[in-house]
C-alpha cells in the first residue's frame, strides 16, 4: 500500500509540473546550454570532487598531500581560503600557480597530475546518465553546450552512444570559431579547461595575480577589472561567446556557483548592453522560499529567468528529461540551416572594424574598398 502511495504521488508530481512557455517553444538549435557541477553531481554521486567547485578543490588538496606535490603548510593554507573564500576560480588560479613552474608557465604542473587522481576512470562512476541523456538528445537537435566542469562526463557518455564527441578549450580559437558556427555539433567548450588540461582557461592564472597588484585596476569592481586581463583571450573568440549571448537563450543547469565566477560575469552579465532585453533561463534548487524569490526577482534585471526543479536534488533528472522532451518536440531541422550560418556574421565585420581603428586605419574607407571588391 506505501508503495502505491509512492508512485501515485510521484505520478501526481510529474503530471503537475509546469514549464515555462517561452522556454518549451524554443526550437534546440536556439539555446545554449550552461552545464555546471550539479549535473556531474548528478551522474556521478560516487565522487565527491564533482558535487562542486569547494569539493573538487577540497578534494585536489587531499591528493596534493597524498603525492607530496605542496608543501603542508601550503595545503593548511589552501584549505582555509577553500573553507572562507567566496570566490573559489581564483583560489584555483593560485592553485595551480603554487603547482607551476616558477619561470611564469603554468606547464608542467602538479595541479594537473591531481586531477587526473581525483577523476580516474570516471567512466566507472556513471550512475545515472539520465541527465547526459536529455542534454545528449539536445545536442542531436542542435543545442550547443558550454561547461565550468573539470570533468568529461558528458563526451564519455556520448562516445558510448557512438557520437563523435569533441572537448574543447578557449586556447584552441580555430576550433572554438566553428564550434560557435555550429559546425561541431557534438562539441563541449570547457571554458575553464578539462581535467586532463586545467590550464586551457579564459586568464592565464598568473594574470590575476597581476591585476590586483595594479592600483588603477584595483579601484574597478571585480568583474571589470577582470576585462583589463582578457588580452590573454582572443578578440574573435570574446567576440563570439558575447554574441552567442546576445543571439542564443542561455540554459544555465546545474550551475549553482556559475553567478560568482568573475570569469562567467565579466564575459556575460556586466559587459553585455541591454541585458534585460535578453532571454536566458536558469534551473535551481529551491530550498527556500524567501532566497529564491529574491534570486529570481535579482536575476531578471540581467534578462535571466530562474525556475525551480523542485525541493530536492532527487528530482533534477526527471525534470531535465521532462524539459528536453518539450523542447525537442518544437524541433525544426529547416530552421537550424538558417541558424548557424547567420549568427557571426555581424561579429566577424565588428572585430574587423576595431583592429582598423586600433592600427590607424579609416574604417569606412576600407570597408568600402573591401565591399567594392565583393561587388566586383
Amino acid at each position: 500500500m506505501d508503495s502505491l502511495e509512492k508512485t501515485t504521488n510521484r505520478s501526481e508530481q510529474k503530471s503537475s509540473r509546469k514549464f515555462l512557455k517561452s522556454l518549451i517553444q524554443k526550437q534546440p538549435q536556439e539555446l545554449l546550454l550552461v552545464i555546471g557541477t550539479g549535473v556531474s553531481a548528478a551522474v556521478a554521486p560516487g565522487i565527491p570532487a564533482l558535487c562542486s567547485w569547494r569539493s573538487c578543490l577540497e578534494a585536489v588538496l587531499e591528493a596534493a598531500e597524498q603525492l607530496e606535490v605542496l608543501h603542508p603548510g601550503d595545503v593548511a593554507e589552501f584549505r582555509r581560503k577553500v573553507m572562507k573564500d567566496r570566490d573559489l576560480l581564483v583560489v584555483a588560479h593560485d592553485l595551480i600557480r603554487k603547482m607551476s613552474p616558477r619561470t611564469g608557465d603554468t606547464k608542467p604542473n602538479f595541479f594537473q597530475d591531481c586531477l587526473m587522481e581525483i577523476f580516474d576512470n570516471l567512466e566507472q562512476h556513471i550512475q545515472d546518465p539520465l541527465v547526459l541523456q536529455s542534454i545528449l538528445s539536445l545536442m542531436e537537435r542542435g543545442t550547443m553546450v558550454l561547461t565550468t566542469n573539470y570533468d568529461n562526463l558528458l563526451e564519455i557518455f556520448g562516445q558510448q552512444q557512438n557520437k563523435p564527441m569533441e572537448s574543447l578549450d578557449l586556447k584552441d580559437k580555430t576550433k572554438v570559431l566553428k564550434w560557435a558556427r555550429g559546425h561541431i555539433r557534438y562539441g563541449v567548450l570547457h571554458i575553464h579547461g578539462l581535467y586532463t588540461d586545467p590550464c586551457g582557461m579564459v586568464l592565464d592564472p598568473s594574470g590575476y595575480k597581476d591585476v590586483t597588484q595594479d592600483p588603477e585596476v584595483m579601484v574597478r569592481p571585480p568583474a571589470v577589472a577582470l576585462l583589463v586581463l582578457l588580452g590573454t583571450l582572443v578578440a574573435a573568440v570574446w567576440e563570439v561567446l558575447q554574441s552567442l549571448y546576445r543571439k542564443k537563450s542561455f540554459l544555465f543547469v546545474g550551475c549553482g556557483e556559475t553567478l560568482r565566477d568573475q570569469i562567467f560575469q565579466a564575459l556575460f552579465l556586466y559587459s553585455v548592453p541591454n541585458k534585460a532585453d535578453l532571454e536566458h533561463y536558469m534551473v535551481v534548487l529551491k530550498e527556500s522560499e524567501d532566497h529564491f524569490f529574491k534570486h529570481q526577482a535579482d536575476m531578471l534585471l540581467f534578462g535571466i529567468k530562474v525556475v525551480s526543479y523542485g525541493a530536492c536534488f532527487d528530482h533534477f533528472p526527471g525534470y531535465m528529461r521532462d524539459l528536453a522532451t518539450q523542447i525537442c518536440k518544437q524541433w525544426n531541422p529547416d530552421a537550424e540551416r538558417v541558424d548557424s550560418t547567420t549568427l557571426l556574421g555581424n561579429v566577424c565585420q565588428d572585430c574587423a572594424k576595431r583592429k582598423l581603428e586600433e592600427n590607424g586605419i579609416e574604417v569606412s574607407k576600407q570597408l568600402r574598398q573591401s565591399d567594392d571588391t565583393g561587388a566586383s
